[in-house]
């Protein structure tokens, strides 16, 4: 696994390296969603901290198992690594006081209701939530995620929220490989959030993350300002079954 995630940085340095802009300005979220406890510690042991997970179920009994490992490992008397959870999946609002106390992050921030949730069930002695609105930016009937035209009202009542940081937007475009269509896609992405910055400049600052991009898109969506890059099969292999929950 070293040598898959090594690669995966060399993949995402390369991209960075093309557009004049610093590797380090892309972060590599790995999405280790239906892949075991297990898998997750040897990307541990490989130097990968930011792990991205979609069922909620799944997720909070592998958190649980790591931590457990790391707790009973030979490393266990010296500093534990710091990691980093996200949430990209789907949320419904008898999960939101779950993830609301197990994740540092939540990408897939749909609607105003979800964002209030989430905030009144932060626990207080956790950092603040980080989020991101979920674009819905190919219009895709069976994809979630709000309109473009929505974002801006939707940013405005959330970014004030207590215990939440909104940071951005998430996007997964169409699949395609037709590159000027990858490429537009992404950057309308950008877009929306350059024009959350012109409306609301008080929090510009924060409004730094535009999750976009995995395996086949991912150096397209560099090209186009992705601060957080999400690759999964690249990092762990093929998936062989799915997780609902």
């Amino acid at each position: 696994m070293s040598q898959k995630l090594q690669a995966v940085h060399a993949s995402i340095q390369a991209a960075a390296a093309a557009v004049s802009r610093r590797p380090d300005s892309v972060a590599l979220l790995a999405v280790s969603k239906t892949f075991g406890a297990d898998m997750v510690l040897e990307a541990i042991a490989a130097g990968q901290r930011a792990f991205g997970e979609n069922y909620l179920q799944e997720a909070v009994a592998k958190m649980a198992a790591v931590a457990l490992a790391l707790q009973a490992g030979p490393d266990a008397a010296t500093a534990q690594p710091l990691l980093e959870w996200h949430f990209i999946g789907p949320i419904q609002s008898n999960k939101t006081r779950p993830i609301a106390e197990n994740f540092a992050w939540v990408h897939t921030v749909e609607r105003e209701k979800i964002a209030q949730r989430l905030s009144e069930q932060r626990p207080p002695h956790l950092p603040p939530l980080n989020i991101c609105l979920q674009v819905n930016i190919s219009g895709e009937a069976s994809k979630s995620g709000m309109a473009p035209a929505e974002v801006l009202a939707a940013a405005r009542a959330i970014v004030g929220l207590p215990r939440l940081q909104l940071r951005g937007l998430m996007a997964i475009p169409e699949p395609t490989e037709d590159l000027q269509k990858q490429h537009a896609a992404f950057r309308q992405t950008r877009e929306l959030l350059q024009q959350l910055h012109a409306e609301l400049p008080a929090h510009a600052a924060q409004l730094d993350t535009l999750s976009m991009g995995m395996s086949a898109d991912m150096a397209v969506a560099i090209e186009e300002g992705a601060t957080i890059v999400r690759v999964g099969s690249a990092i762990f292999g093929q998936r062989e079954r799915t997780i609902q929950s």
